[in-house]
Order: structure tokens, then sequence, then C-alpha cells
């Protein structure tokens, strides 16, 4: 039974080795390709062009907008972004739309717009009304 537990003790080692081999040679890979003029992504989410390397110091200098520039360690450079190749779209022509009127009256299937199917009614009936109105939900 200790012999198991040994030998899976070693192939998680081994693993752990391998794993982080891998990942030194894809770190090496994507530094290796930094130059000027190549966009890229840092660690924490800024996008900008490298304008230029410094191997002495392990440091980039980005051009996150014209004109702003930040300097950051070589290894916080993370992906090189690539250009996305956008598709022309094809748009056909769609009927045209009815107009739509702005104010209400579309609402009511009338013009003039009134809800009411009474006549109008005067400013001091509405109020007469609604003064009623509340006292009976009371």
């Amino acid at each position: 039974m200790s012999i198991l537990l040994f030998v899976m003790l070693g192939v998680f080692i081994f693993m752990m080795f391998r794993r982080n081999k891998k990942t030194q040679q894809q770190q090496a890979e994507l530094q290796s390709k930094f130059g000027p003029g190549v966009d890229v992504m840092t660690s924490f989410g800024l996008f900008g062009r490298i304008v230029a390397v410094d191997e002495a110091e392990n440091k980039v200098t980005l051009e996150l907008s014209p004109g702003n520039l930040a300097t950051v360690h070589r290894q916080a450079v993370t992906k090189i972004v690539e250009p996305v190749a956008v598709e022309p779209v094809t748009v056909e022509p769609q009927p045209a739309a009815p107009a739509v009127p702005d104010d209400a009256s579309a609402l009511t299937g009338r013009e003039g717009g009134s809800t009411a199917t009474t006549p109008a009614e005067t400013s001091d009936e509405t109020l007469k009304r609604l003064n009623d109105e509340g006292k009976k939900d009371s």
C-alpha cells in the first residue's frame, strides 16, 4: 500500500514539473514575438501596442492610446492580440415601416386621441370627477 502511495506522489510531482515546463515554453515563445508595433494585452487587462522593449531591465513600453504610454514588466504582457477579420455584412432592404405618431392617438385607434366616450368635460367637471373617485377608494 505504501508503494502505491509513493508511486502516486511521484506521478503528481512529474505532472507538476511537466506543466511548469510547458508554461515556461509558452511564455518564452510569446516573448520571442515581442517587438515594436505588436498589439498585446497585459495580465491586468490593458490593451496596447508595444513601442519599445528594454531587454536589460525586462520592461515593455506600451502605447495605450495615442500619446498615452505605460511601462510594464515584460512578464505582465500575457497575450498577443490578433486583428479580427470582419466579414462584410449584406443588408437586405426592409419594407418601409409605417410612421409612428408622436402622440398617443395610435393607441386608441381614432383620430383625435381622446379615450373618453363622453364629450369633453370642463376643468371644473374634471376636478369634481377626480375628487369623487378619490372618496370612493377610501
